[in-house]
């Protein structure tokens, strides 16, 4: 839009500054294409543009005599001087500044030789390239100095003309009628006048994927309000977590739930380490795979379960990760102390543990069970400091090796006359209540340090783990007191075999069966893992508390439809004989079967095999039309690859 510009009268430096700009845009000759046809600068160019896409919320407001008259506006733009002609006086500049040099240069030169021209011929455009050149800035400014101009006749602010038109921004309506539309109360007009936008709402800031507010959380069920909780403060006191979920929340429900991704250490919940380390993740420091970050993560948990400190030097001599992961593990639960090393980052809870015995109980069967893996895993020596009193705190006193043994024959001889009694009264109520004609119960002595070489050659249908490596045993038989434990048997601290009840037997049934259907090959030392945890999460007073035995517990896998695998394992293997005990599903129903026997048979004569070997085992039994998913699903099933070889489950020594 072009609005001419009035020149002072009084001012001949503003008419000859105006000339002076005509005069380097257009040039001496005047044409046409001029810019300024008069040779001056008497117009002004204003070019609009769209300020919003939506003005259904604005409206054009005029006050007169009390009135308020809106007018909805369908369009707003904005106008803005437009200095394009600025740009052509460069242009122009540049032209005769290239026209003075080629002139001056043409005049010292021969003639220009003749030069070869190459014709090309264009290719025809594709569709793409098209739409490309259509959208492009340059063809949107052609396009828009291409637009031809409308003359328009301007009337000023004063002008009569103007005034009639602005008389339509007034209400033609008779004052004297009420208008019986504005009923509604002034917030409900304001809302119907400017309601809310759409657009604004979707354009709102997105807080971050790992960002969640409190309101957001309380939306989620409880299980996983806990488990967020629990992955960002990564250690906390029940009380505090109580307080977080809210006073109407059922305590039960959170303890249900918050044995399911975390740890209990000195009253405290501490996360599990597979919740911070899943599965197919890795360390971002070492590249260490999730597995082996998780195992390291569980034995500075559990040290602090003895002590409230933890050297960082023997964490990382054990555990041989670098020095980044196991800094990660101390500062997710321990603060450090100049010259002591790491505590652990809150007091005892002493209240949550009087209060709750029975998860108090449980949480010691569950670490129980981990630390006879890291003492199997780490060659851990097996130790029995007596556990600090609730109240007392400070760096504990770092013991060497003769120290520990020492302290632990001392304490196995305190404890031998009183653990021989308990020993001799319980088989006497053994005899008492369990008389059978033609049966007779063997009395064996108890061995202080478990290295009687005596009792090597006694038969037995299936011992029990008693090798002289396992110093605790003792005391401790798959992870609770000899007091319960003393039936020998007995891995559930309770009668020896035989005594368990129906009930109990169908419920070890179940749980051998489910097992098996998701796990298909497991070794007993690992099936009497699960087996504990299994218990250890079961209410106080379930009948599987009655007593289970080994003897019961492996014939009730024969029982389910399993079948024992006898893997060759070298001679020179770390494996227990729990270890060594293998049991796989042989029939469970589904296609895979007798892929999964084939492979069975193989592991029975060979403890790894290379991929190539099954596969051509398995084409051999099974057909040629095997495919390689059906392959894959197999080895996922029953085996583990290390090295370039394959394992079953439970079977591979690292």
């Amino acid at each position: 839009m072009t609005f001419p510009t009035s020149q002072p009268r009084s001012s001949p430096s503003s008419r000859s500054k105006g000339e002076q700009i005509a005069l380097n845009v257009d040039g001496a000759c005047a044409d046409e294409t001029s810019t300024f046809s008069s040779k001056l600068m008497d117009k002004q160019t204003f070019c609009s543009s769209q300020t919003t896409s939506n003005t259904s919320r604005y409206a054009a407001a005029l006050y007169r005599q009390g009135e308020l008259h809106l007018t909805p506006l369908h369009g707003i733009l904005q106008l803005r001087p437009s200095f394009s002609y600025l740009d052509k006086a460069d242009a122009k500049h540049r032209e005769r500044e290239a026209a003075n040099e080629a002139g001056d240069s043409s005049q010292d030169e021969a003639e220009e030789d003749v030069k070869q021209i190459t014709v090309r011929f264009s290719r025809p455009e594709s569709e793409q390239a098209r739409q490309r050149r259509v959208q492009s800035y340059e063809f949107l400014q052609k396009k828009h100095a291409e637009e031809p101009w409308v003359h328009l006749h301007y009337y000023g602010l004063r002008d009569s003309r103007s005034e009639h038109e602005r008389q339509y921004l007034l209400c033609q309506g008779s004052s004297g009628v009420e208008n019986t539309e504005l009923v509604k109360s002034p917030s409900e007009y304001l809302m119907m006048l400017m309601p809310p936008s759409q657009e604004e709402e979707k354009d709102k800031p997105v807080a971050p994927s790992n960002v969640l507010s409190m309101a957001q959380l309380r939306t989620l069920p409880l299980a996983d309000q806990i488990k967020i909780l629990m992955k960002n403060v990564k250690v906390m006191p029940f009380a505090n977590l109580m307080s977080l979920l809210g006073p109407s929340m059922d305590s039960v429900a959170v303890l249900r739930g918050i044995q399911k991704v975390a740890m209990l250490v000195q009253g405290n919940w501490v996360v599990k380490s597979d919740i911070l380390y899943p599965k197919d993740s890795s360390s971002p420091h070492s590249g260490v795979p999730a597995e082996v970050l998780c195992r390291g993560r569980d034995f500075v948990m559990w040290k602090f379960t003895k002590s409230r400190w933890v050297v960082r030097k023997e964490v990382a001599a054990v555990t041989k990760l670098c020095a980044e992961d196991v800094k990660d593990f101390l500062e997710h639960m321990a603060l450090v102390r100049i010259n002591k090393g790491w505590e652990f980052i809150l007091p005892y809870d002493g209240e949550f543990i009087k209060k709750h015995p029975d998860v108090v109980q449980r949480q010691h069967l569950l670490w129980m069970g981990i630390q006879a893996k890291l003492e199997k895993v780490y060659n851990l020596v097996k130790e029995t400091t007596p556990k600090k009193p609730d109240g007392q705190s400070g760096p504990a006193g770092l013991l060497s090796g003769d120290q520990r043994i020492q302290a632990a024959k001392t304490k196995a001889q305190q404890n031998h006359a009183v653990l021989e009694r308990e020993l001799q009264r319980q088989k006497e109520q053994l005899h008492t209540s369990m008389v059978l004609p033609g049966v007779q119960i063997k009395e064996e002595p108890l061995s202080e340090e478990g290295e009687d070489e005596d009792e090597q050659g006694a038969e037995e249908e299936e011992p029990m783990d008693t090798s002289p490596s396992d110093g605790l045993s003792n005391r401790l038989t798959n992870g609770l007191p000899a007091g319960r434990a003393a039936g020998g048997d007995s891995f559930s601290g309770h009668p020896p075999p035989g005594c368990a009840s129906a009930p109990a037997a169908r419920e070890l049934r179940a749980f051998v069966e489910a097992t098996f259907q998701s796990q298909f090959v497991l070794t007993l030392s690992e099936l009497k893992r699960l087996f504990n945890q299994h218990v250890a999460s079961l209410p106080r007073g379930h009948v599987l508390f009655s007593g289970i035995s080994d003897h019961m517990l492996q014939d009730t896998v024969l029982a389910a439809g399993c079948k024992q695998i006898l893997v060759p394992f070298p001679r020179q293997t770390a494996a227990s004989p729990n270890e060594q005990k293998v049991f796989a599903l042989w029939e469970s129903g589904d296609m895979s079967d007798q892929h999964r026997q084939v492979l069975f048979e193989i592991f029975s004569k060979n403890y790894r095999v290379r991929r190539n070997m099954i596969q051509s085992r398995l084409t051999q039994e099974c057909g040629e039309d095997l495919s390689k998913q059906e392959v894959d699903k197999v080895l996922k099933d029953c085996c583990v690859s290390y090295g370039g070889m394959w394992y079953l489950k439970g079977t591979v020594q690292s």
